[in-house]
């Protein structure tokens, strides 16, 4: 019997108004995320890749459709327990970082620990949460820019070190959207490797936007989308 989907979507259909227009972007997708794998979402942009990772991230509501995690739906539940759901389960990561300026690498990683809990909770926590929070800055190999601001750091550097905060709540599911799409090369393929040794030491589920093939084909699963429907998914060629 195969495993159940971490999470699923059904029928989802998506439009914005702009002006007096309606833009349709989804048209209504089916999508599976098979645990503990990468599956790469692709297509050119305005296909509704993104769209599709913020309806996935319950950062949004589709018009009509269905989200699931686990099998129970959540894209219905109230703005309360989404927001729970996003900060104990979902770790996001943009292609422009995000990170707050005023806040050290250090800090910025710690921010998710904070939100939701009352001071008094926090503080009695304080120790273990720092230390998993310097761990993760040695993880992504920043364990010497902890006391850096974002002005101070490299695009991969700030990638990293959002990489780190998206793992601060230990998520089953990473949503990264376009995370290389902001860098060079080379740092880009630093970020990718990072992003694979965390799914084959932890078993992290990675769902991986990219309008990049080359990038697409290291995932487990890759989904294309264009002009809002899914118009092909497969697995990945086996070597």
């Amino acid at each position: 019997m195969s495993q159940p989907p971490l999470l699923h979507a059904r029928g989802l259909i998506k439009s914005y108004r702009k002006n007096r227009l309606e833009v349709p972007v989804l048209r209504g997708v089916d999508l599976e995320v098979p645990e503990g794998q990468i599956t790469a979402m692709v297509g050119r942009s305005g296909s509704g890749k993104s769209t599709l990772m913020h309806l996935l991230a319950t950062l949004d509501h589709p018009d009509q459709g269905e989200v699931y995690y686990q099998g129970q739906r959540i894209d219905d539940a109230s703005r309360r327990y989404r927001d729970t759901f996003r900060n104990r389960e979902i770790g996001i990561i943009f292609q422009f970082y995000h990170l707050l300026p005023e806040l050290t690498a250090l800090e910025n990683i710690l921010a998710p620990a904070m939100i939701g809990r009352s001071a008094w909770s926090y503080l009695r926590t304080r120790k273990q949460t720092r230390a998993r929070a310097l761990e993760l800055l040695e993880r992504v190999g920043l364990g010497h820019r902890g006391d850096h601001k974002p002005t101070e750091m490299s695009g991969g550097e700030m990638q990293r070190a959002a990489i780190a905060r998206a793992l601060m709540s230990e998520p089953s599911v990473l949503l990264a959207d376009e995370p290389t799409g902001n860098l060079d090369a080379e740092t880009g393929n630093e970020i990718l490797t990072l992003l694979r040794g965390l799914n084959a030491s932890d078993g992290l589920t990675i769902v991986m936007v990219t309008h990049d093939d080359a990038i697409a084909r290291g995932a487990d699963h890759t989904v294309r989308l264009e002009n809002g429907r899914i118009a092909d998914a497969k697995l990945a060629a086996v070597a």
